[in-house]
């Protein structure tokens, strides 16, 4: 493990220097790893940890979307396909990359083949930090681990193939065999990760689920329908509107920030840019610090959970969502970006 300086605050990282695949495999050669779900982070992790050279079984429920998507990835139904509870049956590790629902209602199932010595993988410290609304408590005799992917399961996956990696925290809830911290080492680094940094269930899923809601996908979608609306409101047209809203920001300037910074950003634009962005940056930072505020404060006390939970129970949720989504995707700003991206210059 490495202490890295990050802005003047030491931290515990790993890195695949000091962790390589290797030794990864020989931590892991006696386990059997299998994945229960094929959803959002299970077919990335799970690809990953294969090309690796893991062993690693799937576990998902037959005759579903799912199922059919492992055999199309090259599963093998009764090889390295199972049903979920012949999967756990098998697995030394058992990944639970199911969604938080989907944790909740199969927990009675999977907890009956968590036997000693085992380790317990999550990815997300939702069902342990809300133990007591989701009913997830491990029994004490095995490990409880987490790598948390700092991304979506495709985009895990599509750093993998081009040969890089996402980062991602690593944390240890409970160390029953004393092997807890070289099993989620090696797991970080089997999923392909870029780093680790050290964390708590409760420090990540409080940080997950305030940027979710936050920069990653509620503050970012809210300012983008803002500005856009105003600019329309304006007199602008769509194609404007959009371009210089959302295309601008994704296709250009995220990717300056996302090769060496803010800064680095700011000093690649416009003087007039330059000096506008430094200025009005202040007024939206005092503007949305109490919103963030009482994002935090919602999630730490457990009320985001809440309204997860009940949600996620209700029959028509599904039908509910998909008309919220549809709502966003036929909107005019994304019925906009529908046609701009169509009209990129293809390779």
């Amino acid at each position: 493990m490495a202490v890295i300086n990050f802005g003047g605050v030491e931290e515990n990282v790993v890195t695949r220097e000091e962790f390589p695949l290797a030794k990864a495999r020989e931590v892991l050669k006696n386990e059997t790893i299998a994945i229960i779900g094929y959803g959002v982070q299970g077919p990335g992790q799970a690809l990953n940890l294969r090309d690796n050279g893991f062993n690693v079984i799937v576990g998902q429920r037959k005759n579903s979307k799912t199922w059919d998507k492992a055999v199309a990835d090259g599963w093998v139904e009764g090889k390295t396909l199972f049903d979920i509870e012949e999967a756990c049956a098998k697995g030394t590790i058992i990944q639970y990359l199911l969604s938080d629902a989907g944790q909740i209602a199969l927990w009675d199932t999977v907890k009956k083949y968590l036997t000693a010595g085992k380790a317990l993988y999550f990815s997300h410290g939702f069902g342990i930090t809300f133990k007591e609304q989701t009913g997830i408590i491990p029994p004490a005799d095995i490990d409880v681990i987490l790598i948390a992917p700092k991304g979506s399961g495709t985009s895990l996956r599509r750093l993998f193939l081009a040969g890089e990696g996402l980062n991602s925290s690593y944390a240890i809830y409970q160390d029953a065999t004393g092997r807890a911290k070289e099993r989620v080492h090696a797991l970080g680094i089997g999923v392909g990760s870029g780093y680790l940094f050290e964390t708590t269930f409760q420090k990540e899923v409080y940080s997950d689920l305030t940027g979710e809601r936050g920069t990653l996908m509620g503050a970012i979608e809210g300012i983008f329908e803002a500005q856009y609306a105003l600019l329309r409101e304006k007199g602008h047209s769509p194609s404007e509107a959009f371009n210089e809203t959302v295309e601008e920001f994704t296709q250009s300037l995220i990717k300056l920030v996302a090769e060496n910074g803010m800064d680095w950003m700011y000093a690649n634009c416009s003087t007039t840019a330059q000096r506008g962005a430094l200025d009005w940056r202040h007024k939206f930072r005092e503007a949305t610090a109490p919103v963030f505020r009482e994002l935090y404060e919602s999630v730490a006390s457990g009320k985001e959970a809440e309204i997860t939970i009940k949600a996620n129970s209700q029959p028509d949720y599904r039908e509910k969502l998909e008309k919220e989504l549809a709502d966003l995707r036929n909107s005019e700003m994304w019925q906009t970006g529908r046609v701009v991206r169509s009209l990129r210059p293809k390779s």
